[in-house]
């Protein structure tokens, strides 16, 4: 949505390689974040293609959050796709309390992050796309978070001495979309996706698609 610019098939692996070399040495460990949307699915792809010439180790983390009914249907699915490329999985269950007063999605980001500092890793990546960082953007100026806020998502940043990198930040999700009807891959939908009551769902679903219509390069 954030752009009509679809990279194509090598491109993408391309702009991976470019933006990770510094990550992707021989004997360095790199952990994909997976959720088993599309947007993640798509990243461990395009890292499993890279192990192939670039001698560093490759892992995944799924954080299964148990709000879902189909939770566990979702980790399930990451296991399945990991045990086919031959990717080390770890599934880690967390317990998001249904009322916090920091609300839930913000509950759930916090454990889920507390569950990637919990990992023996060099690198954790995060598949976070164009469409994402549109997403925040927007919800932090509406939010009043500021100049601060209107830098939104960094490519990269440390926590606790690991680097956190984001690749596809500048690639729209209707790329990563194609790349995986491409190469046929398989990926689940959250189905929380849809709830017009979470603000992000709102923003991606009533308020973005408008601005699109003006402003299709926005």
């Amino acid at each position: 949505m954030a752009s009509s610019k679809k990279p194509a098939s090598s491109d993408l692996l391309q702009s991976v390689f470019h933006r990770l070399h510094a990550q992707l040495t021989p004997g360095r460990h790199v952990t994909v974040a997976l959720s088993g949307g599309v947007d993640s699915v798509v990243l461990l792809h395009l890292l499993h293609r890279l192990q192939r010439e670039q001698e560093f180790l490759l892992s995944a983390i799924h954080v299964n959050h148990q709000i879902s009914p189909n939770a566990t249907d979702w980790a399930s699915f990451c296991v399945a796709l990991c045990a086919k490329l031959h990717v080390p999985l770890v599934v880690k269950a967390i317990r998001v309390p249904r009322r916090s007063k920091a609300g839930l999605e913000a509950t759930a980001r916090s454990l889920r992050y507390s569950a990637f500092a919990e990992l023996d890793t060099d690198c954790l990546l995060l598949a976070h796309h164009l469409d994402d960082q549109a997403e925040t953007v927007l919800l932090n100026l509406l939010r009043g978070a500021g100049v601060r806020g209107a830098a939104a998502m960094p490519e990269t940043r440390e926590k606790d001495g690991t680097p956190i990198v984001r690749p596809l930040l500048e690639v729209p999700r209707a790329a990563l979309v194609a790349y995986a009807k491409k190469h046929r891959l398989a990926w689940i939908e959250d189905e929380s996706n849809l709830d017009a009551a979470f603000t992000r769902n709102y923003l991606r679903h009533a308020v973005l698609p408008a601005i699109e219509q003006r402003f299709p390069a926005y």
